[in-house]
């Protein structure tokens, strides 16, 4: 799931008590809208308090949302629009879901066909080279690894847990979830050898429990801190190999970047453990809190060059391409901008922005300039996602009180 921010997506570098501080002035009663919307009273909003978002960098400091609004808390306008970006944000779920769908109902026919072999074209341990390049295989895993995009989605899952984003927590929820469904079907075809599927059965089920214990304050302090340098180690590690995996056919194939790479993980540990005691500056606290964040963010971001790449590589494959795939991958990341514009999180919009525009749109601009899509399709899609951009920073700026909605984007980007 390309979900930044997405998902986009990610600070677990560092130590944060099991319990909450305090309050949030912006809880609401129901946020996530049907069928999610039990889910999101009962689970969420009922039994713990929302605590205020805070920024990427600063992941375990609860704080305002913005500094110098606290004037601005208790205006209409400003719940209302915090609300309604917590409802975008849920709504999320939606397209992501109907994107992973129809690999997972493919996989159940030919599982109940007994047609295993069929199984074996879906890559379990491939990077982010070609992503939906293949046109018989019509969901988002396919041609890429799971394997990485599950670790984004833990990874993220932790961090927006970090944040008491509710909504967000169940966008990376979900996408772990369907992702282990496909890896299931794959293990009961037998096209992922068993110790593998054990392996990633216990993480999925680790990192999901771990999470959630988090979240409500059940879950040891020291366990937490073991989670965030199992991450923070496999987000290092894997980003440079998924990168160097996608320039193989111009550089020599080898898993030196990854190896370099986890020695480097290990470093990020070491330094996660002096920022936890004490003994690093608050500079470098931030820097450690932010390295497994921005790994998978930029692990999913990476995903629109893989597939601009495979555009430019073999044009021939774009017709395998699925304008509705690409629509709803703009869609879903599109939702999570204004929440992540709202709460001042660079990171989430990044990553969520740089999905929606250079994955669902950069890839609907192939499939017009090869007339694969008409330009009335081509003209409204390109319309309606910079027209909800704009509106975004329009009503950011109006429930802030800014000059314009440039203000906006200059706090977004300095935090100021």
């Amino acid at each position: 799931m390309v979900v930044v921010g997405l998902g986009l997506a990610v600070a677990v570098g560092s130590s944060l008590p099991s319990g909450f501080a305090g309050r949030s002035p912006f809880s609401r009663s129901s946020l996530l809208p049907n069928p999610l919307r039990h889910v999101g009273s009962s689970l969420f909003h009922r039994r713990l308090p929302r605590l205020p978002p805070i920024l990427a960098l600063d992941s375990d400091i609860p704080r305002p949302i913005h500094r110098g609004s606290e004037k601005l808390k208790n205006s209409k306008s400003f719940e209302q629009w915090d609300s309604l970006t917590a409802r975008f944000s849920a709504g999320a779920n939606v397209p992501f879901l109907l994107l992973q769908l129809p690999q997972i109902i493919l996989n159940a026919r030919n599982l109940m066909a007994g047609n295993k072999s069929a199984l074996l074209a879906v890559p379990w341990l491939g990077m982010l080279t070609g992503l939906l390049g293949n046109p018989s295989l019509l969901s988002y895993f396919a041609g890429n690894g799971m394997l990485t995009g599950l670790l984004g989605n833990l990874s993220l899952l932790s961090y927006f847990a970090k944040k008491r984003e509710a909504e967000a927590v169940v966008v990376q929820a979900l996408g772990a979830v369907s992702t282990y469904v496909v890896i299931v079907q794959l293990a009961m075809g037998e096209a992922m050898p068993l110790p593998h599927f054990i392996v990633t059965s216990i993480v999925v089920a680790s990192g999901l429990v771990l999470n959630f214990l988090f979240y409500f304050g059940l879950l040891n302090t020291s366990l937490w801190h073991l989670w965030e340098d199992f991450i923070t180690i496999g987000g290092v590690s894997a980003l440079p190999q998924v990168i160097w995996s996608t320039l193989v056919p111009f550089i020599p194939n080898s898993i030196l970047p990854g190896a370099i790479a986890f020695l480097v993980g290990l470093v990020a540990v070491v330094m996660n453990l002096q920022a936890r005691t004490g003994k690093l500056p608050e500079k470098g606290v931030k820097f450690v809190k932010a390295i497994s964040g921005w790994t998978a963010t930029l692990l999913f971001m990476w995903m629109p060059v893989a597939q601009m790449m495979t555009n430019l590589l073999r044009p021939e494959n774009i017709k395998g391409l699925s304008a509705f795939t690409m629509l709803l991958a703009m869609i879903g990341n599109g939702l999570l901008i204004p929440r992540a514009l709202f709460i001042r999180d660079f990171m989430w919009f990044l990553g969520s922005s740089w999905a929606s525009i250079f994955y669902g749109w950069g890839n609907l601009i192939c499939l017009y300039y090869f007339n694969i899509i008409s330009r009335e399709f081509f003209l409204a899609t390109t319309v309606g996602l910079y027209a909800w951009i704009g509106i975004a920073f329009w009503r950011d700026a109006k429930v802030y009180e800014y000059d314009s909605p440039i203000s906006s984007m200059k706090a977004l980007v300095s935090g100021s």
